[in-house]
Order: structure tokens, then sequence, then C-alpha cells
């Protein structure tokens, strides 16, 4: 038996979409082999579609290390080119709902000559309720040290949990690939976490580094470059619409009225190909 698949991009973070509908198997394990940059295919993760009976469709997203994340906002989009280009799941309306570990989403795709080119996604509201997130303190915002260096967190929920630390050198000169993993795995986070780093350059405007639970730096992510903006505004840095800058491109943030997130970027397919399970 093979496994047919279609490798995407957007801004840089990377997914292998499969249909997996009607098939029993170990999408963990799966993960984990396909994964691998040089003996796999290489990605940051799959997004598997299955059967929904809350929305038009289920998106599950596994990480490279094969546990299952709760949401992707770069992999739902890709997760809709893919859905909508292969005819599994139509928009009602411009709207596709879909089923995730972190609620039911909605996303409304762009296109470009007959083919999703982009998307627009519900994001929900930012949890800042630290049971919700989840972390073992009584307040959102806190400071931890690691390897002799205080960092100032505030954590939230994008239906994932995320601690960002907004700082004042440049992100690029800061040791992510050393703290990250230690950030990640901190007995305050029982689900771990995933964890960015900010420069506000201006109101309307961040730049990021991203550090995902399960997969490592990654060039770019939705759920982290929404909770990246999130963070600057709750602490009152930015405004309402936030261009988020990764070493992967650019993603746009917003909120309406009634503080519903909305995140919009790209969604490119790079190769389709077979897997032998």
């Amino acid at each position: 038996m093979t496994i047919e698949f279609t490798k995407l991009q957007g801004a840089g973070n990377d997914y292998i979409a499969i249909d997996g509908r009607d098939k029993d198997l170990n999408w963990s394990k799966i993960a984990i082999e396909m994964s691998k940059p040089a003996f796999g295919v290489g990605s940051d993760g799959i997004v598997l579609v299955q059967n929904s009976n809350h929305a038009q469709t289920r998106m599950r997203v596994y990480n490279p290390d094969g546990s299952e994340a709760e949401m992707s906002g770069n992999g739902i989009r890709l997760f809709t080119k893919f859905v909508i280009d292969k005819k599994i799941a139509l928009p009602n309306n411009n709207k596709l709902s879909i089923e995730t570990g972190g609620g039911v989403r909605s996303v409304w795709p762009s296109y470009s000559n007959g083919k999703v080119a982009s998307a627009k996604v519900g994001m929900g509201k930012a949890q800042y309720d630290p049971k919700e997130i989840p972390v073992l303190k009584s307040e959102n915002s806190f400071s931890i040290t690691v390897k002799g260096k205080k960092i100032f967190l505030t954590c939230l929920s994008i239906g994932n949990p995320h601690a960002v630390t907004i700082i004042q050198e440049d992100v690029a000169k800061f040791p992510l690939t050393e703290i990250g993993p230690i950030i990640e795995t901190h007995k305050t986070f029982p689900n771990r976490i995933n964890f960015e780093i900010v420069n506000v350059i201006d109101r309307n405007t961040i730049r990021a580094r991203i550090f995902e639970r399960g997969a490592g730096e990654t060039l770019s992510s939705g759920t982290g470059s929404t909770a990246s903006a999130a963070a600057a505004r709750f602490l009152g840095l930015v405004d309402d619409d936030v261009k988020v800058f990764l070493d992967g491109g650019e993603l746009s943030i917003s909120w309406d009225k009634d503080e519903e997130i909305y995140l919009e970027g790209p969604a490119i397919e790079t190769f389709t190909g077979s897997w032998p399970d």
C-alpha cells in the first residue's frame, strides 16, 4: 500500500497533506518517518484529512516527533488548499468550516487561476486564563530564568499553548535553539508549549522567531505569529492590524470589534508524491 501526498508551504512553514479518510494507520509513526529532512519527505509535520460530524471536514495535525497538535494556523491554510483543489470539501458562500483539535475554524480562500492561492483563517479569541492555556501559575505573565537568563513571558492559547517574550535585542541574535527546548518542556507547562521571541518594530509591525512544540525552530508558524501579535497587543504595544515578519515570509494578523482574530497568508503547493506504507 502506498500513501499519496501533497507537499505544501505557507511563508516557509511546510506540511505534508494526506487524505486519511477511511485509512486506519499509525499516523504518529508516519509523521515521524515522512518529516525527516534527509530520509523522508521533509516537513514541519502532517495535516491529515478526516471526516467530521461538526464541520465540512476535519484536520488533524501531527508534529515531526509524532505528537498531535491541537491546531496549526499555517497548516489549516495549506489544508484548505489541499481539500478544495482536490475537491474533497468545497466552500459554502466562500467559507469552509474545518474541525480541529482546537475547535471548529472558518477559512475564507482566495484564488488564482482556479486554485487556492491564499486564505484567511478565523483563529477565534485568544485565551489568557492560565487554566485554559494551561500554565501552572496564577497569572499568564511571569518570568523564568533559563541558563542564567531571565525571560519575561506572556502566555496565551490560540487553540494551542504559547509563551511569548518581547525583547529589545535583535531576535536574530537570540539563542533560540538553545533556550527553546528548555522553555518548551519547562515544568510550568504541563502540555509543553510553543515559544516565540518578538521584536516590536512599530504599532503595526513585529518581527518574530518561533520554536514549535514537537518541531523545533521553524521558518514560520500561523498560531505562533498570531500569538506573537496577540501578546504584543495584550501588552499595549501594537494596534489591531499587524504584519508579522518571519524567516520564511510575512503573515497578516487582525482583530474585529468582537476580539476575533484573523490570520491571512499564502498557501502554495510544491510537489506531490507517493510514500510506501
